[in-house]
């Protein structure tokens, strides 16, 4: 039976459509408004003529940025950094997430195991015995003290470990009556199973690590091993771009401003997130709901 159409189911959806067409251009419109500066000339950037399109168009910034090794090496770190981090923090998740995800009488004391899990989300231990534990251990200035130290998120493992929870029982069972094991039942159903939740955690830890300066300042004693966003904050925001600057990358200057300068950074930084983000996309209202087993 079709319910009468009053004025409020009229303009209920026009208000909704309304209301996240304008969430939408909030994220989108910064995004454009940065790369119409890094594309516009450096007068025209500097006097704040530039809105959403670039004004005397032009390559320049992006050619200056190109010519930056410190740049490109730092792009580098981070790349390397998201490819070893984002497969281990995934493996290990799936390693942690599927014993807590069965009840008492397969994991022997699981309770104790989720509460020590969740006492190291209220607690930690500050930042100098954090520093110390890494240093001690010899993984200092080292690709390695960017992954390691956070390997494992205990907020993906609960959101895991959730999602094998609310998996059909049955299909578990079936393997185990034909003589499958534990090993096997993770990496042939519960992982195939799983794979809206795991692409979503995928680009959860792939943005993390993109996205993380601080550590690569605290962490990294020369400035070649910085990654890309440390990079970026000792240049834009602590403003070291003269201390690095060449005669070439001078002269070239002169034909951009500080400012496409920047954006050109910010937006070469942020692309390869916003290329990842739409092929994950499909995956986040079953990823992040972690829906329950209906039948």
């Amino acid at each position: 039976m079709n319910k009468p159409l009053t004025f409020g189911r009229m303009v209920f959806p026009i208000l909704n459509y309304a209301i996240l067409i304008g969430f939408a251009l909030l994220c989108l419109l910064p995004m454009v408004h940065l790369l119409a500066i890094s594309l516009s000339s450096g007068p025209a950037a500097a006097a704040g003529y530039v809105t959403f399109l670039p004004v005397d168009l032009t390559f320049k910034a992006y050619q200056f940025v190109a010519n930056k090794p410190e740049f490109l090496r730092s792009m580098g770190v981070s790349l390397q950094r998201v490819l070893i981090g984002v497969p281990l923090d995934i493996f290990l998740t799936l390693l942690i997430a599927y014993p807590l995800s069965k009840d008492e009488r397969t994991l022997s004391f699981r309770k104790g195991y989720i509460t020590f899990f969740m006492i190291t989300i209220l607690f930690g231990g500050g930042l100098i015995p954090w520093y110390m534990v890494i240093k001690m251990t010899g993984l200092l200035d080292s690709i390695f003290a960017l992954i390691l130290p956070g390997a494992v998120s205990v907020f993906n493992v609960i959101l895991l470990f959730n999602f094998f929870r609310n998996l059909p029982k049955e299909i578990e069972e079936a393997a185990f009556i034909d003589g499958a094991g534990h090993w096997y039942a993770l990496w042939k159903i519960f992982v195939p199973l799983s794979m809206p939740a795991i692409a979503t955690l995928i680009l959860f830890t792939a943005v993390g690590h993109w996205n993380s300066w601080f550590d690569g300042i605290i962490l990294m004693n020369r400035t070649e091993h910085y990654p890309l966003q440390s990079y970026l904050q000792t240049v834009i925001v602590q403003e070291g771009l003269q201390k690095m600057m060449t005669i070439q990358d001078t002269a070239l200057m002169q034909e951009v401003s500080n400012r496409t300068n920047k954006a050109a950074q910010i937006f070469i930084g942020a692309l390869p997130i916003l290329l990842v983000y739409p092929f994950l996309q499909r995956y986040f209202m079953s990823g992040i709901v972690l829906g329950s087993v209906k039948g």
